[in-house]
């Protein structure tokens, strides 16, 4: 048997988390995995030794802000460098088809926090115009999700009410076309415009049609009006009231959510989440507001947030989200402050940390992104994450951002550090459970059956790296620094990255889910 690529003398992780590393072979021809096992004597156009690596399949990160920076910029690779195969599109509901050409423009002034800085404003008319930009043009593959936020506004624009029943039809119909176009989720981002209007009511009729299909709901849920627990139970509320399998965004395992957690196993509830694992998120300062000072269109909040007398009040709702003020500034349009903590920058400008975010806002006409450190002291946090990396339900999510000059450590380390933090330097997590995390359980969980395993049959979708070097480079002082240890990585059975360098090959494909 001749073969396309042969990698010789590798530790599988094969991905199922079911078995431990083992030594084989794998035989590679065009982008499939056709033989697994001693091919000592088979022939291969090309060969790598993998001796003294481990050969696992590519990760697959089910929330990530990157889907404009795969088709080009500074920031191309970083998923591919990480070992990343596959992401999913429409994170937090986000996404700009099918979109007429103002509402399109409207809802990228709005989430261009955690897309950064690209060539020019995305917008597409059609869903396959959407998802046929992604062919030959990304080095990764992606999967559709429903972009709530983008559905919504197409039928409703910015209203701040609950759908009529038209409406309500119409939101329907776009998210059929969307699962017939292959999407493996209704993705909720529903702390964000204009979804954070949406009652229960849509939110269980469009969850029905997307089970009726054999997809899952994903969900930022709606922590900002309802506090954490409460969030929780709407969501489980949905799940109930659909039918509904549900992945919860962003999540820990935390006190404040283990009685919920508990009685998903001793009910047999059938829900997931993810985690990146660091102390920290990010996103808009704009979410600190008041929820009333934030719904509409991009420019009517801005309008609404040059009245002296909504900068009043909104201050104290404000000053007590920032919390220690310890926030570092990682994005604005201008550029200024990147890199500072909040209490620094508000310092140079001589204002309260309050006073400072409000307006900066107004100043960047929106457009800003911070991290945002947990407000627990760091046993506490540490404690969680612990906790939250063992949690059998969770599965790994960068929820990275790009092209922007100063992210979150996670956009560029997040899947090298779990290799590296929680599997080797503190035996956290064994090689099979962490690889399991980051390929077959997403793989699984979203109906893409032919990725996320080893096994013949299956997509060459492959990651060859180092298990007693490998590591994030990235920090949250020095957030854009690539991984060490990942040696190689194949998309579709072509090589994206070779010796820990990006190859440029764009073999992506928009992958569609399987039931």
């Amino acid at each position: 048997m001749t073969f396309d690529l042969l990698i010789h003398n590798g530790l599988v992780v094969d991905g199922t988390g079911e078995r431990d590393p083992f030594s084989a072979d794998i035989g590679i021809s065009g982008d499939r995995i056709v033989a697994l096992g001693d091919l000592a004597s088979a022939r291969a156009i090309r060969t790598i030794d993998a001796k003294n690596r481990a050969v696992s399949p590519g990760f697959i990160d089910v929330h990530v802000h990157s889907e404009l920076a795969l088709l080009g910029g500074k920031d191309r690779f970083a998923g591919a460098l990480q070992g990343i195969t596959t992401q999913l599109l429409a994170p937090d509901g986000f996404g700009w088809a099918p979109l007429g050409p103002a509402h399109a423009r409207q809802m990228w002034d709005y989430t261009r926090f955690g897309y950064g800085d690209v060539a020019h404003a995305p917008g597409w008319e059609t869903i396959e115009a959407y998802l046929n930009t992604f062919v030959n043009c990304t080095p990764l593959n992606v999967c559709p999700q429903v972009p709530h936020c983008a559905v919504r506004l197409a039928v409703m624009g910015w209203d701040v009410r609950p759908a009529t029943d038209d409406e309500l039809k119409a939101m329907e119909a776009l998210t059929e076309d969307w699962m017939a176009a292959g999407a493996a989720a209704l993705s909720l981002g529903l702390d964000y415009q204009p979804a954070a209007s949406a009652d229960l009511r849509e939110l269980v009729a469009l969850s029905r049609i997307v089970a009726s299909h054999g997809g899952i709901c994903t969900t930022h849920q709606r922590y900002h009006t309802l506090g954490r627990k409460a969030a929780w139970e709407e969501t489980l509320e949905m799940s109930r009231q659909s039918g509904i399998p549900v992945h919860i965004s962003h999540e820990r395992a935390d006190a404040e959510v283990a009685d919920i957690l508990d009685r998903a196993d001793r009910e047999d509830i059938d829900l997931t989440f993810e985690a990146y694992l660091y102390p920290a998120g990010m996103t808009h300062m704009t979410m600190m507001l008041p929820m009333a000072y934030q719904q509409g269109s991009p420019d009517d909040v801005l309008q609404r947030l040059r009245d002296p007398a909504v900068r009043e009040n909104a201050l104290p709702s404000l000053r007590q989200w920032l919390g220690q003020c310890d926030q570092t500034v990682g994005y604005t349009r201008s550029g200024r402050y990147i890199g500072l903590t909040l209490t620094q920058a508000a310092a140079q400008a001589g204002k309260t940390p309050e006073e400072f975010a409000y307006d900066l806002i107004l100043e960047e006409d929106g457009v800003q992104a911070f991290v945002f450190p947990w407000q627990v002291p760091p046993e506490e946090a540490a404690a969680t994450i612990d906790r939250t990396a063992r949690h059998p339900r969770m599965m790994i999510a960068s929820d990275g951002i790009y092209n922007i000059p100063h992210p979150h450590p996670r956009s560029h380390g997040c899947f090298a550090r779990v290799l590296g933090h929680f599997v080797r330097e503190r035996n956290l997590l064994t090689l099979s459970e962490a690889v399991h995390k980051m390929a077959g359980f997403p793989a699984c969980r979203f109906g893409l059956k032919d990725r996320g395993m080893i096994a013949e049959g299956k997509a060459a979708d492959l990651v060859i790296f180092d298990p007693k070097t490998v590591s994030a480079g990235s920090t949250f002082e020095h957030p854009i620094q690539p991984p060490t240890g990942i040696d190689r990585v194949f998309v579709n059975g072509q090589t994206v990255v070779e010796n820990g360098r990006p190859t440029g090959k764009l073999p992506g494909r928009v992958l569609r889910r399987s039931v």
